[in-house]
């Protein structure tokens, strides 16, 4: 997965399309057109213009009984202020609207309140009367599903809500109703929204999630997620392994009266590599240094 959380926003629209009118309508209160169902659609802006402008995703709403679309959604999910996104995003709308001849809107997915407050301002267009307001969703408005059973209604809106409120006090509840959510799905997507929930949480939650997930009262309900434990768990083995090591080499040290600089007892007590600390261990008992038991 190249880009957490940018690809991962695009990937939970992309999975389920209709999550962006959704949100526009329910969280944002934009009207919407009447659609009956959603399709992504190429993201390929350009307008008979030799710049190309590539939006970070384009979805089509298309209406009851077919037809013409009755409206687009640009969707940006955006990481950062970026001064040239003002002179871009109108860009993406204007190409659109020439192309489907229907209303645009732009919506940006932010996951920092500060970037969301920044996407959020007009854009004059020079125009009298005329200025682009993006509709942004963020943390002061991303709803925060703490409920399994919302989350297994709606899981790509309960891994959004992790992405977006990744720092939120109540961030463990939110992650445990992703993961809950997840459970039931196809297992490539399962596979795809726990990486997800994981890589966004803070690494302290990241722990309570695997020993909530290793505890013996926790039901899998998917061959991914005992796969996933069962290599967690192996990790543990190694990783319990490497600190045994690592102690045993100092150990010895201390044994034969060989002092340890801070900084070189930090560098064997963080190695996880097994091969390497058997070959420390080994020079430990005939070093005259401890410089020497890590010397390359």
């Amino acid at each position: 997965m190249p880009s957490l959380p940018h690809d991962a926003v695009l990937a939970l629209f992309r999975h389920r399309p209709s999550l962006a009118p959704e949100l526009l309508r329910d969280t944002l209160h934009v009207p919407v057109a009447a659609f009956d169902s959603v399709r992504v659609a190429e993201a390929d802006v350009t307008q008979l213009i030799p710049t190309e402008f590539r939006a970070d995703m384009v979805l089509l709403l298309e209406p009851p009984g077919g037809g013409h679309p009755s409206g687009a959604l640009v969707i940006e999910i955006q990481r950062d202020t970026d001064s040239d996104k003002f002179w871009s995003w109108p860009t993406y709308l204007a190409g659109l609207r020439s192309r489907h001849k229907c209303d645009v809107c732009l919506l940006v997915v932010a996951d920092d309140a500060v970037v969301a407050r920044w996407a959020a301002r007009p854009i004059p267009m020079g125009h009298p009367g005329w200025a682009l307001t993006p509709l942004v969703l963020g943390p002061d408005n991303v709803p925060l599903v703490t409920s399994e059973d919302d989350a297994r209604r709606a899981p790509e809106l309960a891994v959004l809500s992790v992405i977006v409120h990744a720092h939120h006090s109540h961030i463990v509840h939110v992650a445990r109703a992703a993961l809950a959510g997840a459970r039931n799905l196809d297992e490539e997507r399962a596979a795809l929204y726990l990486d997800v929930v994981f890589a966004s949480v803070p690494k302290a939650t990241r722990s309570i999630l695997e020993a909530l997930m290793t505890a013996k009262t926790y039901e899998y309900q998917s061959d991914f997620a005992k796969r996933y434990v069962a290599q967690g768990e192996a990790r543990g083995r190694a990783e319990g392994e490497a600190r045994g090591e690592a102690k045993g080499v100092l150990t010895v040290l201390a044994a034969r009266g060989i002092a340890v600089p801070d900084e070189l007892r930090a560098r064997i007590l963080s190695c996880s590599d097994l091969t390497q600390l058997d070959r420390w261990l080994t020079r430990a008992a005939t070093a005259t240094s401890a410089a020497d038991v890590v010397s390359e």
